[in-house]
């Protein structure tokens, strides 16, 4: 895995020695001296990760890493402040500013590579998903703001209780924390409910905390969730190891509550950030096979779901049948009461046949006044009555054709049925079933017609 490394330092020296180790990875490198020139680079999109010096003339590294994550357009590079300062406040500092970890000179350069792989990764799935959000946003789709970190939902899993209650006391004015003792059970919690980060010790008793990493990464429902690792200073190697099975972040014991603090806070904001890309990417795809009008299914949707349907049913040897509704005389509606009543009558009309269908039919909208209904381990016989229970509830109550209801109108349709063939051909399918609609039509509307076999 490569990436494009921005090098910001005002010491030629320093840039070379990090450029000789990270080309020597295979990682592109590019270099900026001072702050202005780093912050024009991002903004032109010429990096994926910012190795950020904090001692610099003018611009310092701090307010650097302050500017590009305030700007919308960087916000999510990921950035590694390296520099001689080691105290815990000067890492707080930097972690405030938007920082996702810290460096100190002189680089240890296992450590430097496996950061950098690690935040590559991440850079590599989010650019994805801001790539399909940006599509979403031309679609209409607004996101949601970045947040501060606030009030978040954390798992920590720790077997020592005098440990698990200092950072319990750490955490617990600012955030939810659940303690687990018991790593499988910890598993378990951590799939089945909405937390928002891990903690979890590299020191377990009787366990490889490292093993449940990598269980939290294998399962679907937690392989975003960060993981924050606490670990001792003789744990490097583990720790080093911990970043490339995907851990997100960890801090060494004797932990400082203010930089706990500040770390939970960066994972948190960076997965609701990403999770706020995921509900716009879901969005953009319900937007491109739902239909916004009536909520059903749309035609690209159907003929996805009716060959695989039908390649499915031929396989087992089931039956399958097709529906084809058309409303009676709609163009009427649309010409006496206007096109917003006839939006209405279509609504109206797509909750009421769902509502007498059976849970396993799909409905979609095929286009106009036109549905299609698919109706899996349904044999013919079958499918008429259901029919037949369609049209009557259409039939049997009046639609409105304004929001309030406060005008009321008879609405009919006219149903035609086909059932699978020994092809299993879909468009053959849809041609049966259209065929049976237009006898339905031309023998006098607002009844069923089923199509040979």
């Amino acid at each position: 895995m490569t990436a494009r490394v921005l090098i910001v330092d005002d010491l030629l020296p320093n840039i070379k020695l990090l450029e000789a180790r990270l080309s020597a990875e295979y990682f592109d490198v590019v270099t900026a001296t001072n702050g202005p020139q780093a912050l024009e680079l991002c903004r032109e999109g010429g990096c994926d990760i910012v190795l950020l010096d904090v001692m610099m003339p003018g611009m310092d590294g701090f307010e650097v890493c302050s500017r590009l994550k305030a700007d919308p357009a960087t916000m999510h590079l990921p950035v590694v402040i390296v520099t001689a300062l080691d105290q815990p406040e000067d890492r707080v500092h930097g972690l405030e500013c938007g920082a996702d970890d810290f460096l100190t000179k002189p680089v240890d350069e296992i450590a430097l590579i496996a950061r950098v792989r690690s935040l590559a990764r991440l850079k590599i799935t989010i650019d994805e998903l801001r790539a399909r959000a940006s599509t979403s946003a031309n679609l209409g789709l607004a996101s949601r703001e970045p947040n501060d970190g606030a009030r978040g939902r954390i798992l920590l899993v720790e077997d020592r209780p005098s440990s698990a209650d200092r950072i319990d006391s750490a955490l617990r004015d600012f955030h939810d924390i659940d303690i687990e003792q018991h790593p499988q059970e910890a598993l378990f919690r951590a799939a089945e409910n909405n937390y928002e980060l891990v903690v979890v010790s590299l020191n377990l008793a009787h366990f490889d905390a490292l093993r449940l990493c990598s269980q939290l990464r294998s399962l679907e429902r937690t392989r975003t969730l960060p993981i924050l690792l606490l670990a001792d200073m003789d744990d490097r190697q583990r720790v080093l190891r911990g970043l490339d099975l995907g851990v997100n972040d960890y801090i060494m014991r004797p932990i400082d509550r203010n930089e706990l603090l500040a770390r939970v806070r960066t994972q948190l904001r960076r997965k609701r950030y990403t999770d706020s890309l995921h509900e716009n990417v879901q969005a953009a795809i319900e937007l491109a096979v739902v239909d916004a009008l009536t909520g059903l299914n749309n035609r690209r949707f159907l003929e996805t779901h009716l060959a695989t349907a039908l390649d499915q049913t031929a396989h087992k040897g089931r039956p399958l049948s097709l529906m084809i509704l058309d409303i009676d005389h709609f163009k009427s509606v649309n010409d006496t009461y206007g096109h917003d009543a006839g939006d209405e009558v279509l609504k109206a009309f797509a909750q009421r046949i769902k509502r007498v269908l059976r849970s396993a039919d799909l409905v979609c909208r095929l286009g106009g006044e036109e549905f299609v209904v698919v109706m899996p381990d349904t044999p013919l016989a079958v499918a008429e009555r259901i029919a037949e229970r369609v049209r009557a509830a259409v039939e049997g109550a009046r639609f409105p054709v304004d929001p309030k209801a406060t005008r009321t109108i008879p609405v009919t349709t006219s149903i035609g049925l086909a059932e699978r063939g020994a092809d299993a051909n879909a468009d053959a399918l849809m041609r049966r079933a259209d065929k049976a609609l237009y006898a339905s039509k031309t023998s006098g509307r607002n009844r069923v017609t089923a199509a040979a076999a």
